[in-house]
């Protein structure tokens, strides 16, 4: 039986894109697979009593080693931000290529710090900053420096001792271009680099947590518990600066969310599915269950999005249990199409992720199609007829062009640059001054303008002299000759339009990093917890492919 590739206008639409979960294809856990016969080491770890200071932690193979230099520093409660604005953080990091001498770290230790303001060198690969969650990490140490193990009642309400606040990496700030790294077969997959940060990073703030409370009492104190080490994660707080990204991309979007539908695919087109993988599904299921119910928010949105997942997977799992044999043929095609009847959105997208659980054979050649060469798609085809690009247009973009961008609605915002940080940002046009610097991120506007403007020329002509007269939608016609080829490379929405969710955008991208517990503080900024449940440097060698769930039992 064959099964068709869901319709990019279905799937693309943001509302679906921010419904999308973790999966055996995100990046997290595709770096711990490719990771976890490296040789693990912590280097250095020269941290004074109060847990400032320096250290080092690597992974190694053969001759190639990756480290970690982190630099912890004093910081008043008055200086602690987690916005783009702030310019001191608890703890810095890079990613080293190799091992750093001294002459590194005291070249780092001036500049790492400042993050933004610094410059690294193309020996630095991602740079990162991050801040304690203070009411945690203070209670971990005091009940450690005790003798006894913290709340976990209460370290499950955060599940993580610090959160990140940005990770930069490509030629950021002097760090290395992605040129010179790329053919490394260990760090082919996207965000690799960064996923390996924000591991070590982890462990780091375990190291530290146990410093200090070992400092304030060396007689009683305790190391935390591995096992609670393990459920907790990393903390992120993310903001408007990842959404530009997935409409700057939109070859590297098309690989991920084309690599995640061919695996759908293709598991709904398994005649037979063995007992052992209908039975690895069922139980990631309901393991999962623990995820979803102890996923905390103050978001109104968001818990109306987990009330809805936990009453839709609770009446899928009981029709599972009492209505469905796996023992028919193409079981997984039925229970797809079952979902899409009975459920939203969120545990569709959910369960998909889901399906992927049992079947290695089919995701891990899939992991290495997710990343991109994006400058071989960057020169417009100018021989083409506009004829052809209009017929582009109109299969490709046909919910889009129906779009009214003379009513006030669908126009309603414009994206900009921040002149203090350079980070996106997303204004009111008729309430905020600026729109004349706006970004070219409202690709459903200029789609239409493209579409309206090819009208007066006839079909016959070719681009080349279509640009002569309209070269302010160059931009525009090369993601029309993309999409040609690429068929989820485009978001299905207006993003300047009234109702846009922007966290939807930031959602789509962290799902695919392999973020979990999405906490929205606003409809333009999140935080979530990454590697909560992951196995530690050390037991990277008994690797289980299905932590995610399995730490939740």
């Amino acid at each position: 039986m064959q099964v068709e590739l869901r319709n990019p206008n279905v799937i693309m639409k943001l509302s679906r894109l921010g419904s999308f979960h973790q999966s055996k294809l995100s990046f997290l856990r595709s770096f711990l697979k490719e990771f976890k016969d490296w040789e693990y080491k912590r280097d250095l770890f020269d941290l004074d009593e109060f847990g400032y200071g320096v250290a080092v932690y690597s992974f190694k193979k053969n001759n190639r080693v990756y480290s970690l230099i982190c630099f912890a520093n004093e910081l008043s409660e008055n200086e602690r931000s987690d916005r783009v604005i702030a310019t001191k953080w608890d703890a810095a990091f890079t990613l080293h290529d190799g091992v750093p001498t001294k002459k590194d770290i005291e070249r780092l230790k001036n500049e790492v710090p400042k993050q933004e303001v610094g410059r690294l060198s193309y020996k630095e690969l991602t740079l990162s900053r991050a801040n304690k969650s203070v009411r945690i990490f203070d209670h971990v140490v005091e009940s450690l420096s005790s003798g006894i193990q913290p709340d976990i009642n209460l370290l499950s309400k955060v599940g993580y001792l610090y959160r990140t606040t940005a990770v930069y990496g490509s030629g950021k700030f002097g760090l290395a271009d992605r040129f010179r790294i790329k053919n490394r077969e260990e760090i082919y997959g996207p965000f690799r680099l960064e996923m390996m940060l924000v591991y070590f990073v982890r462990q780091f703030t375990f190291d530290q947590v146990n410093h200090v409370a070992k400092n304030k009492n060396p007689k009683k104190a305790v190391n935390l518990d591995p096992e609670i080490c393990r459920n907790l994660g990393i903390g992120n707080s993310t903001g408007l600066g990842m959404a530009p990204f997935i409409v700057n991309h939109p070859t590297l979007l098309n690989n991920w969310i084309y690599a995640r539908e061919v695996a759908l695919k293709k598991i709904r087109e398994i005649k037979n599915v063995k007992t052992e993988n209908s039975d690895l599904f069922k139980n990631c299921l309901k393991k999962s269950i623990k995820n979803i119910t102890s996923w905390n928010t103050e978001s109104e949105y968001q818990k109306k999005k987990i009330k809805s997942l936990l009453r839709d997977l609770n009446i899928f799992i009981n029709f599972l249990e009492k209505n469905f044999d796996f023992s028919k043929e193409f079981a997984f095609n039925e229970i797809y199409l079952w979902l899409e009847k009975n459920s939203e959105e969120e545990c569709i997208e959910y369960v998909v992720s889901m399906m992927m659980e049992p079947y290695d054979d089919i995701v891990n050649p899939l992991i290495n199609t997710m990343s991109s060469e994006e400058e071989k798609y960057f020169n417009i085809p100018t021989d083409r007829t506009v004829f052809e690009l209009r017929t582009i247009l109109e299969n490709k973009y046909s919910k889009i062009l129906k779009i009214d961008f003379s009513k006030k609605e669908n126009n309603q915002n414009f994206w900009f640059i921040s002149k203090n940080k350079e980070e996106p940002r997303l204004a009111d046009r008729f309430m905020e001054s600026g729109s004349e610097l706006e970004q070219p991120l409202a690709i459903a506007r200029d789609i239409k303008k493209l579409y309206d403007a090819l009208s007066v020329f006839k079909n016959s002509s070719t681009i080349d002299k279509f640009l002569v007269k309209n070269s302010d939608l160059r931009h525009v016609v090369r993601r029309a000759f993309v999409i040609e080829k690429f068929p989820y490379s485009e978001i299905q929405d207006n993003t300047i339009g009234q109702s846009i969710i922007p966290i939807d955008m930031l959602r789509l991208k962290l799902s695919f990093f392999g973020a979990l517990k999405f906490d929205p503080r606003s409809d333009k900024w999140l935080r979530i917890c990454m590697f909560q449940g992951a196995p530690l440097p050390e037991q990277l060698k008994n690797y289980d492919d299905h932590w995610v769930y399995n730490s939740l039992n």
